[in-house]
């Protein structure tokens, strides 16, 4: 693949936004750390340096050698990226003299292939303590704004730019055609990363790599199993061999819901019901993470018992994605545990198994615009994710069946209101929380002691930022009657309108 772009990483939290941005040109991207460029900086026709928390003035800053980039390739500087050319080639930059942080509009802008059809006050977003004060000798200044005079340049002969806004996100209204500009126009990419070629090329792959070896894939009933699940049957058939583990803590009727899905597929699935050694486990349990803990243990030992029945298997396949592994390889290191991931993650040693990831250079997203290619059916492709773990963490505290019944109850009038009313697509994530509280209520001319359910509703594009939804009214209100008036033990409901950050989507 030789139309592709290198993204080095400098520890912004946009990172994945810019990679994001040049997939939607239909262009390939990899993210790397700036301290481990590839060797193979030829197969790469451009180069962009993101934005960095840090400032090029700090001692501990980002040094990259960029000797093998430079002249060669076209090469862009996003921020930090913008003042790390300036800084090291003969420019000045200092602290601003007036805070550049939020949106701003471009005062000045000088025609060039660059600023090809950004017009004038087209809004940019500034997210930065520095600023450049002085280009180096040879850079041509290429807009402004009314405080940030070096909005953008050119130096090195037409080779290298540099930007202090950040073109990546929504704020920045033509950031995607100042990427086109510099992607298509300078760095003459042709965009062909297209879910059709991802497909073809994907499934002649797996079917190189894999010949005839018997693979086994834990299926989950999300996207990204099943996808992967596809793409795999059609690279090997019926040497796949697929496993749905039943962990009692689905959504209601699911389990046999998504077989009878698995079936119209014509995948191998077997279905294992482990109820009763998951919750058996979990009995007493009230620590977020010790739960998930458990439930990653049982999970390994029933999908272990199950795999060893499948003679002469040699690969496990697992539905890896992008985000997973940008996380693994961060700047930093992965991140400080906010929780445990939503999925079993790695692979336990005695199982000796080598493992294969056919999504893990794709984003959320485009896992299901190739699973539209793929021609699956729109119940699985358009489901909201749903935590590994399942309702396990959105009952707060210890688990039971009762508990876990009452759930299901209270989720399904929810999710299937959502349907009926014409919402479901509308909202990325949904679920009900089971929370550790007891309120007073009146029924009849009774006084009810019962729990109360807290629904939760979120837009998103991948999960790592998600905003609440402003669901009616209306519909929250039937929405709170039918689960008071038909799930025993329930007496309140809440909505939250928590966004992340600061809040995370599930509650624990």
């Amino acid at each position: 693949m030789q139309n592709k772009v290198l993204i080095l990483d400098f520890g912004s939290q946009y990172t994945q936004l810019i990679a994001r941005r040049v997939r939607e040109l239909s262009i390939f991207c990899e993210i790397h750390p700036f301290h481990k460029i590839p060797e193979n900086i030829n197969t790469f026709k451009a180069v962009i340096l993101s934005g960095s928390p840090y400032s090029v003035r700090a001692d501990d800053a980002p040094h990259p050698d960029l000797s093998k980039i430079r002249h060669k390739v076209p090469l862009l500087g996003v921020c930090y990226g913008a003042q790390y050319l300036a800084h090291f080639n003969g420019g000045a930059v200092a602290p601003s003299d007036t805070r550049e942080y939020g949106r701003a509009r471009l005062t000045k802008v000088k025609a060039h292939a660059f600023t090809k059809d950004i017009p004038l006050e087209s809004q940019v977003w500034m997210s930065h303590s520095d600023t450049i004060k002085k280009l180096p000798e040879d850079a041509i200044q290429l807009a402004s704004t009314s405080d940030v005079a070096n909005a953008a340049y050119v130096m090195d002969n037409d080779m290298t730019y540099g930007i202090q806004f950040h073109p990546e996100v929504y704020h920045s209204t033509d950031g995607k055609q100042l990427l086109h500009n510099f992607l298509i126009d300078i760095a003459g990419i042709n965009p062909d990363w297209t879910s059709d070629a991802f497909v073809e090329t994907t499934v002649a792959t797996l079917s190189e790599q894999l010949g005839q070896d018997k693979v086994i894939l834990g299926l989950s009933g999300g996207v990204d199993s099943s996808v992967a699940a596809i793409l795999l049957h059609k690279a090997i058939g019926p040497n796949l061999h697929c496993i749905f583990v039943n962990n009692g803590l689905l959504r209601k009727n699911e389990y046999d819901e998504v077989l009878e899905q698995y079936k119209g597929l014509g995948l191998n699935v077997k279905g294992v019901d482990a109820t009763k050694q998951f919750l058996d486990a979990l009995d007493g349990e009230s620590d977020p993470e010790t739960k998930r803990k458990i439930i990653g243990k049982v999970f390994i030992d029933v999908f272990d018992d199950e795999a060893q029945k499948v003679a002469g298997a040699k690969w496990l396949a697992q539905g890896t994605i992008y985000p997973d592994v940008i996380e693994s390889i961060s700047v930093n290191g992965p991140s400080a545990t906010i929780k445990s991931h939503h999925n079993v993650g790695g692979l336990p040693d005695f199982m000796m198994l080598k493992v294969v990831e056919p999504l893990k250079m794709l984003f959320k997203d485009e896992v299901r615009r190739v699973g539209a290619t793929l021609k699956m059916p729109k119940e699985i492709l358009g489901r909201h994710p749903f935590p590994g773990p399942g309702l396990a963490i959105r009952i707060l505290g210890d688990i039971t069946a009762e508990k876990v019944s009452m759930l299901q109850e209270a989720d399904a009038l929810f999710i299937q209101g959502l349907r009926d009313h014409g919402l479901y697509d509308d909202v990325w994530q949904a679920g009900v929380m089971l929370l550790p509280v007891e309120s007073v209520g009146v029924m009849g001319d009774e006084r009810t002691y019962e729990k109360c359910v807290a629904l939760r509703a979120v837009t998103s594009t991948d999960g790592m930022t998600a905003d609440w939804v402003h669901l009616p009214y209306a519909f929250l209100q039937e929405i709170s009657n039918q689960i008071i008036n038909r799930v025993p033990g329930i007496n309140r409901v809440v909505y939250d309108i928590s966004s992340k950050p600061p809040a995370t989507i599930e509650w624990e």
